[in-house]
């Protein structure tokens, strides 16, 4: 009897303390859960950590945590496509660009979104997806490479800042619509911001560019998406 009460009275305390974590963290005591999807959602918010550890403060999203999960998603039988939820201010050139070319390799039908912001690195993780979606209101930096820390003055630096915006602009150029012409004047106009190079597209703008498929949120994402499993599933059943 006593080893009975003694095992109801830690269930309620774990019960308990489930509770006032989902409140500290979330604001509220239950939290919505999503049925058994066919659809993967990866989110992809504030800075894209890559090599170097950024200050505890920062949010960010650490590249190694998602290599994984994109492995997981080609190898997974029930996971059918990818919605990628973007909201970052960009971050580390390198992880982003092996990012955009994970999802740009999966077999699987892809879709991305562009909330609030898909800055710098973040573009080519944007159009690295079958199809692209960017909210209204969201915007889109476009601007040179640049490096912080020590740099040293020699015209070789140059040229490694000059070859690697040369893999950003060539990815970006195969994975969207925008010639490449227009995306450089983009990236180089002066004037549009105001302590930078560069430009700040706005949600239908970064359509008409050629940037970003189609203005839409996650209704139209999953609509979108749905309709890309499907025609996958009838391209294999017509090969079969």
């Amino acid at each position: 009897m006593g080893k009975d009460t003694s095992k109801q009275d830690n269930q309620d305390q774990n019960n308990q303390s489930s509770l006032v974590q989902k409140i500290q963290q979330l604001g509220q005591s239950t939290v919505p859960q999503a049925p058994d999807s066919n659809i993967h959602v990866l989110p992809i918010i504030g800075q894209i950590e890559g090599h170097v550890q950024l200050p505890p403060q920062n949010k960010t999203t650490k590249y190694e945590h998602l290599i994984p999960q994109i492995v997981a998603i080609e190898q997974n039988p029930k996971i059918e496509g990818l919605i990628v939820l973007l909201n970052t201010v960009g971050g580390d050139v390198e992880a982003g660009l092996a990012l955009s070319e994970m999802i740009a390799s999966l077999s699987k039908p892809t879709v991305s979104i562009v909330l609030g912001g898909g800055h710098s690195i973040g573009v080519p993780i944007a159009v690295s997806t079958d199809y692209s979606f960017i909210v209204p209101t969201a915007t889109m930096t476009i601007h040179p490479i640049r490096l912080t820390g020590l740099v040293i003055g020699v015209p070789q630096t140059f040229e490694y800042l000059d070859k690697m915006q040369e893999r950003v602009i060539n990815f970006v150029k195969q994975h969207s619509d925008i010639e490449e012409e227009k995306f450089k004047d983009l990236m180089f106009a002066k004037g549009n911001l105001t302590r930078d190079i560069g430009t700040n597209v706005v949600g239908a703008d970064a359509v008409k560019y050629g940037l970003i498929d189609d203005v839409g949120g996650v209704m139209e994402a999953m609509s979108k998406l749905n309709d890309l499993i499907e025609k996958e599933k009838q391209s294999g059943e017509m090969l079969q």
